[in-house]
Protein backbone atom coordinates (compact mmCIF):
# COMPACT_ATOMS: atom_id res chain seq x y z
CA UNK A 1 0.00 0.00 0.00
CA UNK A 2 1.34 3.44 -1.32
CA UNK A 3 2.10 5.92 1.58
CA UNK A 4 0.47 9.03 1.71
CA UNK A 5 2.39 12.22 1.55
CA UNK A 6 5.45 10.98 -0.47
CA UNK A 7 6.15 11.00 -3.84
CA UNK A 8 6.40 7.43 -5.24
CA UNK A 9 6.41 6.15 -9.33
CA UNK A 10 3.37 3.91 -9.22
CA UNK A 11 3.60 0.28 -10.84
CA UNK A 12 2.90 0.16 -14.43
CA UNK A 13 0.00 -1.86 -13.77
CA UNK A 14 -1.65 0.43 -11.12
CA UNK A 15 -3.23 3.09 -14.04
CA UNK A 16 -6.65 3.01 -12.69
CA UNK A 17 -5.02 4.30 -8.88
CA UNK A 18 -2.63 6.74 -10.92
CA UNK A 19 -4.83 10.04 -10.63
CA UNK A 20 -5.93 9.39 -7.33
CA UNK A 21 -2.67 8.88 -5.68
CA UNK A 22 -0.90 11.49 -7.32
CA UNK A 23 -3.63 13.83 -6.01
CA UNK A 24 -3.53 12.73 -2.49
CA UNK A 25 0.93 12.83 -2.49
CA UNK A 26 0.64 16.47 -3.88
CA UNK A 27 -2.61 17.45 -1.71
CA UNK A 28 -1.05 16.03 1.51
CA UNK A 29 2.53 16.19 1.51
CA UNK A 30 4.34 17.83 -1.61
CA UNK A 31 2.47 21.38 -1.52
CA UNK A 32 3.87 23.59 0.30
CA UNK A 33 5.79 27.27 0.27
CA UNK A 34 9.22 27.50 -0.53
CA UNK A 35 10.14 29.04 2.61
CA UNK A 36 8.24 25.82 4.17
CA UNK A 37 10.59 23.63 1.82
CA UNK A 38 13.66 24.98 2.84
CA UNK A 39 13.16 24.47 6.29
CA UNK A 40 12.04 20.82 6.00
CA UNK A 41 15.09 20.86 3.82
CA UNK A 42 17.40 21.74 6.88
CA UNK A 43 15.55 19.63 8.98
CA UNK A 44 16.29 16.59 7.08
CA UNK A 45 20.01 17.37 7.05
CA UNK A 46 19.97 18.12 10.61
CA UNK A 47 18.37 14.92 11.04
CA UNK A 48 21.10 12.78 9.06
CA UNK A 49 24.12 11.33 10.19
CA UNK A 50 25.18 11.47 6.56
CA UNK A 51 25.66 13.42 3.50
CA UNK A 52 22.05 13.70 1.80
CA UNK A 53 22.34 13.75 -2.31
CA UNK A 54 20.66 16.39 -4.19
CA UNK A 55 18.28 13.48 -6.05
CA UNK A 56 17.44 12.07 -2.16
CA UNK A 57 16.10 15.61 -1.23
CA UNK A 58 14.42 15.98 -4.38
CA UNK A 59 12.28 13.18 -3.97
CA UNK A 60 11.59 13.78 -0.65
CA UNK A 61 10.60 17.17 -1.27
CA UNK A 62 8.84 16.20 -4.30
CA UNK A 63 11.20 19.02 -6.52
CA UNK A 64 13.54 18.96 -9.03
CA UNK A 65 17.22 18.90 -8.52
CA UNK A 66 17.15 21.84 -9.62
CA UNK A 67 15.21 23.46 -7.12
CA UNK A 68 17.28 21.82 -4.56
CA UNK A 69 20.56 23.49 -5.83
CA UNK A 70 18.63 26.72 -5.96
CA UNK A 71 17.61 26.14 -2.23
CA UNK A 72 20.90 25.81 -0.86
CA UNK A 73 22.48 28.67 -2.30
CA UNK A 74 19.45 30.50 -0.36
CA UNK A 75 20.30 29.20 2.75
CA UNK A 76 23.94 29.41 2.51
CA UNK A 77 23.04 33.37 1.68
CA UNK A 78 21.34 33.27 5.01
CA UNK A 79 24.28 31.72 6.96
CA UNK A 80 23.35 28.18 6.79
CA UNK A 81 26.27 26.47 6.85
CA UNK A 82 26.00 23.62 4.38
CA UNK A 83 28.76 21.88 2.62
CA UNK A 84 28.78 20.23 -0.40
CA UNK A 85 30.45 16.39 -0.58
CA UNK A 86 30.77 13.96 -2.92
CA UNK A 87 28.33 12.54 -1.34
CA UNK A 88 25.76 14.92 -0.98
CA UNK A 89 24.70 17.87 1.51
CA UNK A 90 26.07 18.00 4.53
CA UNK A 91 24.43 20.65 7.79
CA UNK A 92 27.31 22.20 9.95
CA UNK A 93 27.10 21.96 13.51
CA UNK A 94 28.53 25.21 13.55
CA UNK A 95 26.70 28.55 12.48
CA UNK A 96 28.47 31.41 10.86
CA UNK A 97 29.24 34.75 12.35
CA UNK A 98 27.53 37.81 10.91
CA UNK A 99 28.79 41.30 10.54
CA UNK A 100 27.93 44.77 8.85
CA UNK A 101 31.35 46.57 7.37
CA UNK A 102 30.80 50.57 6.12
CA UNK A 103 33.01 51.18 3.35
CA UNK A 104 34.46 53.60 0.98
CA UNK A 105 36.76 52.94 -1.93
CA UNK A 106 37.17 53.82 -5.32
CA UNK A 107 35.40 51.42 -8.70
CA UNK A 108 38.84 50.28 -9.36
CA UNK A 109 39.83 49.11 -6.39
CA UNK A 110 36.51 47.06 -6.18
CA UNK A 111 38.20 43.63 -6.78
CA UNK A 112 40.83 44.44 -4.18
CA UNK A 113 38.45 44.84 -1.68
CA UNK A 114 36.25 41.78 -2.57
CA UNK A 115 39.74 39.29 -2.66
CA UNK A 116 40.25 40.48 0.33
CA UNK A 117 36.75 39.08 1.50
CA UNK A 118 36.62 35.87 0.63
CA UNK A 119 40.54 35.31 0.37
CA UNK A 120 40.36 35.40 4.50
CA UNK A 121 37.63 32.75 4.47
CA UNK A 122 34.28 34.88 4.51
CA UNK A 123 31.30 35.17 2.11
CA UNK A 124 30.16 38.47 0.85
CA UNK A 125 26.50 38.21 1.37
CA UNK A 126 25.71 41.47 0.10
CA UNK A 127 25.85 45.09 -0.88
CA UNK A 128 23.46 48.14 0.22
CA UNK A 129 23.61 51.93 -0.02
CA UNK A 130 21.87 54.08 1.96
CA UNK A 131 20.27 56.46 -0.34
CA UNK A 132 19.69 59.69 0.33
CA UNK A 133 16.09 59.77 -1.27
CA UNK A 134 15.47 56.40 -1.87
CA UNK A 135 16.08 54.67 1.52
CA UNK A 136 18.20 51.42 1.83
CA UNK A 137 18.80 49.51 -1.76
CA UNK A 138 20.28 46.08 -1.95
CA UNK A 139 22.03 43.29 -4.28
CA UNK A 140 22.16 40.05 -2.94
CA UNK A 141 25.56 38.66 -3.96
CA UNK A 142 27.00 35.58 -2.23
CA UNK A 143 30.35 35.64 -3.64
CA UNK A 144 32.44 32.62 -2.15
CA UNK A 145 35.57 32.88 -4.06
CA UNK A 146 37.89 34.59 -6.92
CA UNK A 147 36.15 33.17 -9.65
CA UNK A 148 33.02 34.73 -7.86
CA UNK A 149 34.59 38.18 -7.75
CA UNK A 150 35.87 37.42 -11.35
CA UNK A 151 32.57 37.04 -12.64
CA UNK A 152 30.89 39.61 -10.26
CA UNK A 153 33.28 42.10 -11.97
CA UNK A 154 32.93 41.02 -15.67
CA UNK A 155 28.82 41.52 -15.68
CA UNK A 156 29.51 45.04 -14.10
CA UNK A 157 32.05 45.75 -16.76
CA UNK A 158 30.77 44.55 -19.70
CA UNK A 159 27.64 47.01 -19.04
CA UNK A 160 24.81 44.87 -17.78
CA UNK A 161 24.78 46.47 -14.46
CA UNK A 162 26.73 49.41 -12.56
CA UNK A 163 27.80 49.26 -8.99
CA UNK A 164 25.48 49.93 -6.07
CA UNK A 165 28.01 52.69 -4.69
CA UNK A 166 28.35 54.89 -7.87
CA UNK A 167 25.63 56.72 -6.44
CA UNK A 168 26.71 57.36 -3.24
CA UNK A 169 30.46 58.38 -4.02
CA UNK A 170 32.11 55.08 -3.56
CA UNK A 171 30.18 54.45 0.01
CA UNK A 172 28.59 51.05 0.40
CA UNK A 173 27.99 48.53 3.19
CA UNK A 174 28.68 44.97 3.01
CA UNK A 175 27.31 41.86 5.22
CA UNK A 176 29.91 39.10 5.66
CA UNK A 177 29.13 35.79 6.94
CA UNK A 178 32.15 33.89 8.44
CA UNK A 179 33.39 30.86 10.56
CA UNK A 180 34.91 32.69 13.09
CA UNK A 181 34.33 36.39 14.61
CA UNK A 182 38.04 36.50 14.38
CA UNK A 183 38.24 36.03 11.36
CA UNK A 184 35.89 39.12 10.87
CA UNK A 185 38.08 41.01 13.24
CA UNK A 186 41.21 40.30 10.86
CA UNK A 187 39.09 41.50 7.63
CA UNK A 188 37.85 44.53 9.88
CA UNK A 189 41.88 45.58 10.75
CA UNK A 190 42.93 44.97 7.06
CA UNK A 191 40.17 47.45 5.79
CA UNK A 192 41.34 49.83 8.33
CA UNK A 193 44.90 49.67 7.25
CA UNK A 194 44.07 49.55 3.55
CA UNK A 195 42.11 52.79 4.18
CA UNK A 196 39.10 51.29 2.80
CA UNK A 197 36.74 51.02 6.38
CA UNK A 198 34.15 54.30 6.49
CA UNK A 199 33.45 56.72 9.59
CA UNK A 200 30.29 55.57 11.31
CA UNK A 201 27.50 58.61 11.29
CA UNK A 202 24.19 59.14 13.64
CA UNK A 203 21.87 58.19 10.36
CA UNK A 204 23.23 55.07 9.70
CA UNK A 205 20.87 52.44 8.56
CA UNK A 206 18.51 50.31 11.28
CA UNK A 207 20.31 46.78 10.46
CA UNK A 208 23.72 48.52 10.68
CA UNK A 209 23.06 50.19 13.97
CA UNK A 210 21.73 47.09 15.20
CA UNK A 211 24.57 44.95 14.39
CA UNK A 212 27.72 47.29 16.01
CA UNK A 213 24.91 47.33 19.23
CA UNK A 214 25.44 43.32 19.31
CA UNK A 215 29.21 43.41 18.71
CA UNK A 216 29.17 46.04 21.23
CA UNK A 217 27.18 43.42 23.80
CA UNK A 218 29.07 40.74 22.99
CA UNK A 219 32.64 43.08 24.14
CA UNK A 220 31.19 43.67 27.35
CA UNK A 221 30.04 40.14 28.20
Amino acid sequence: MQEKGICRRLPRSDHRNRKSFLFVSVKKGCFMKAAERRENLKKILAESNEPVSGSALAGKLCVSRQVIVTDIAILRAEGTAITSTTQGYVLSREQLCKRIFKVHHSREECEEELNLFVDCGAVVKDVFINHRVYGVLRGELNIRSRLDVTQFLESIQSGKSSLLSSTTEGYHYHTLLAPSNEILDMIENRLWEMGFLAKTLPYEPDELKEDIQERDKGKES
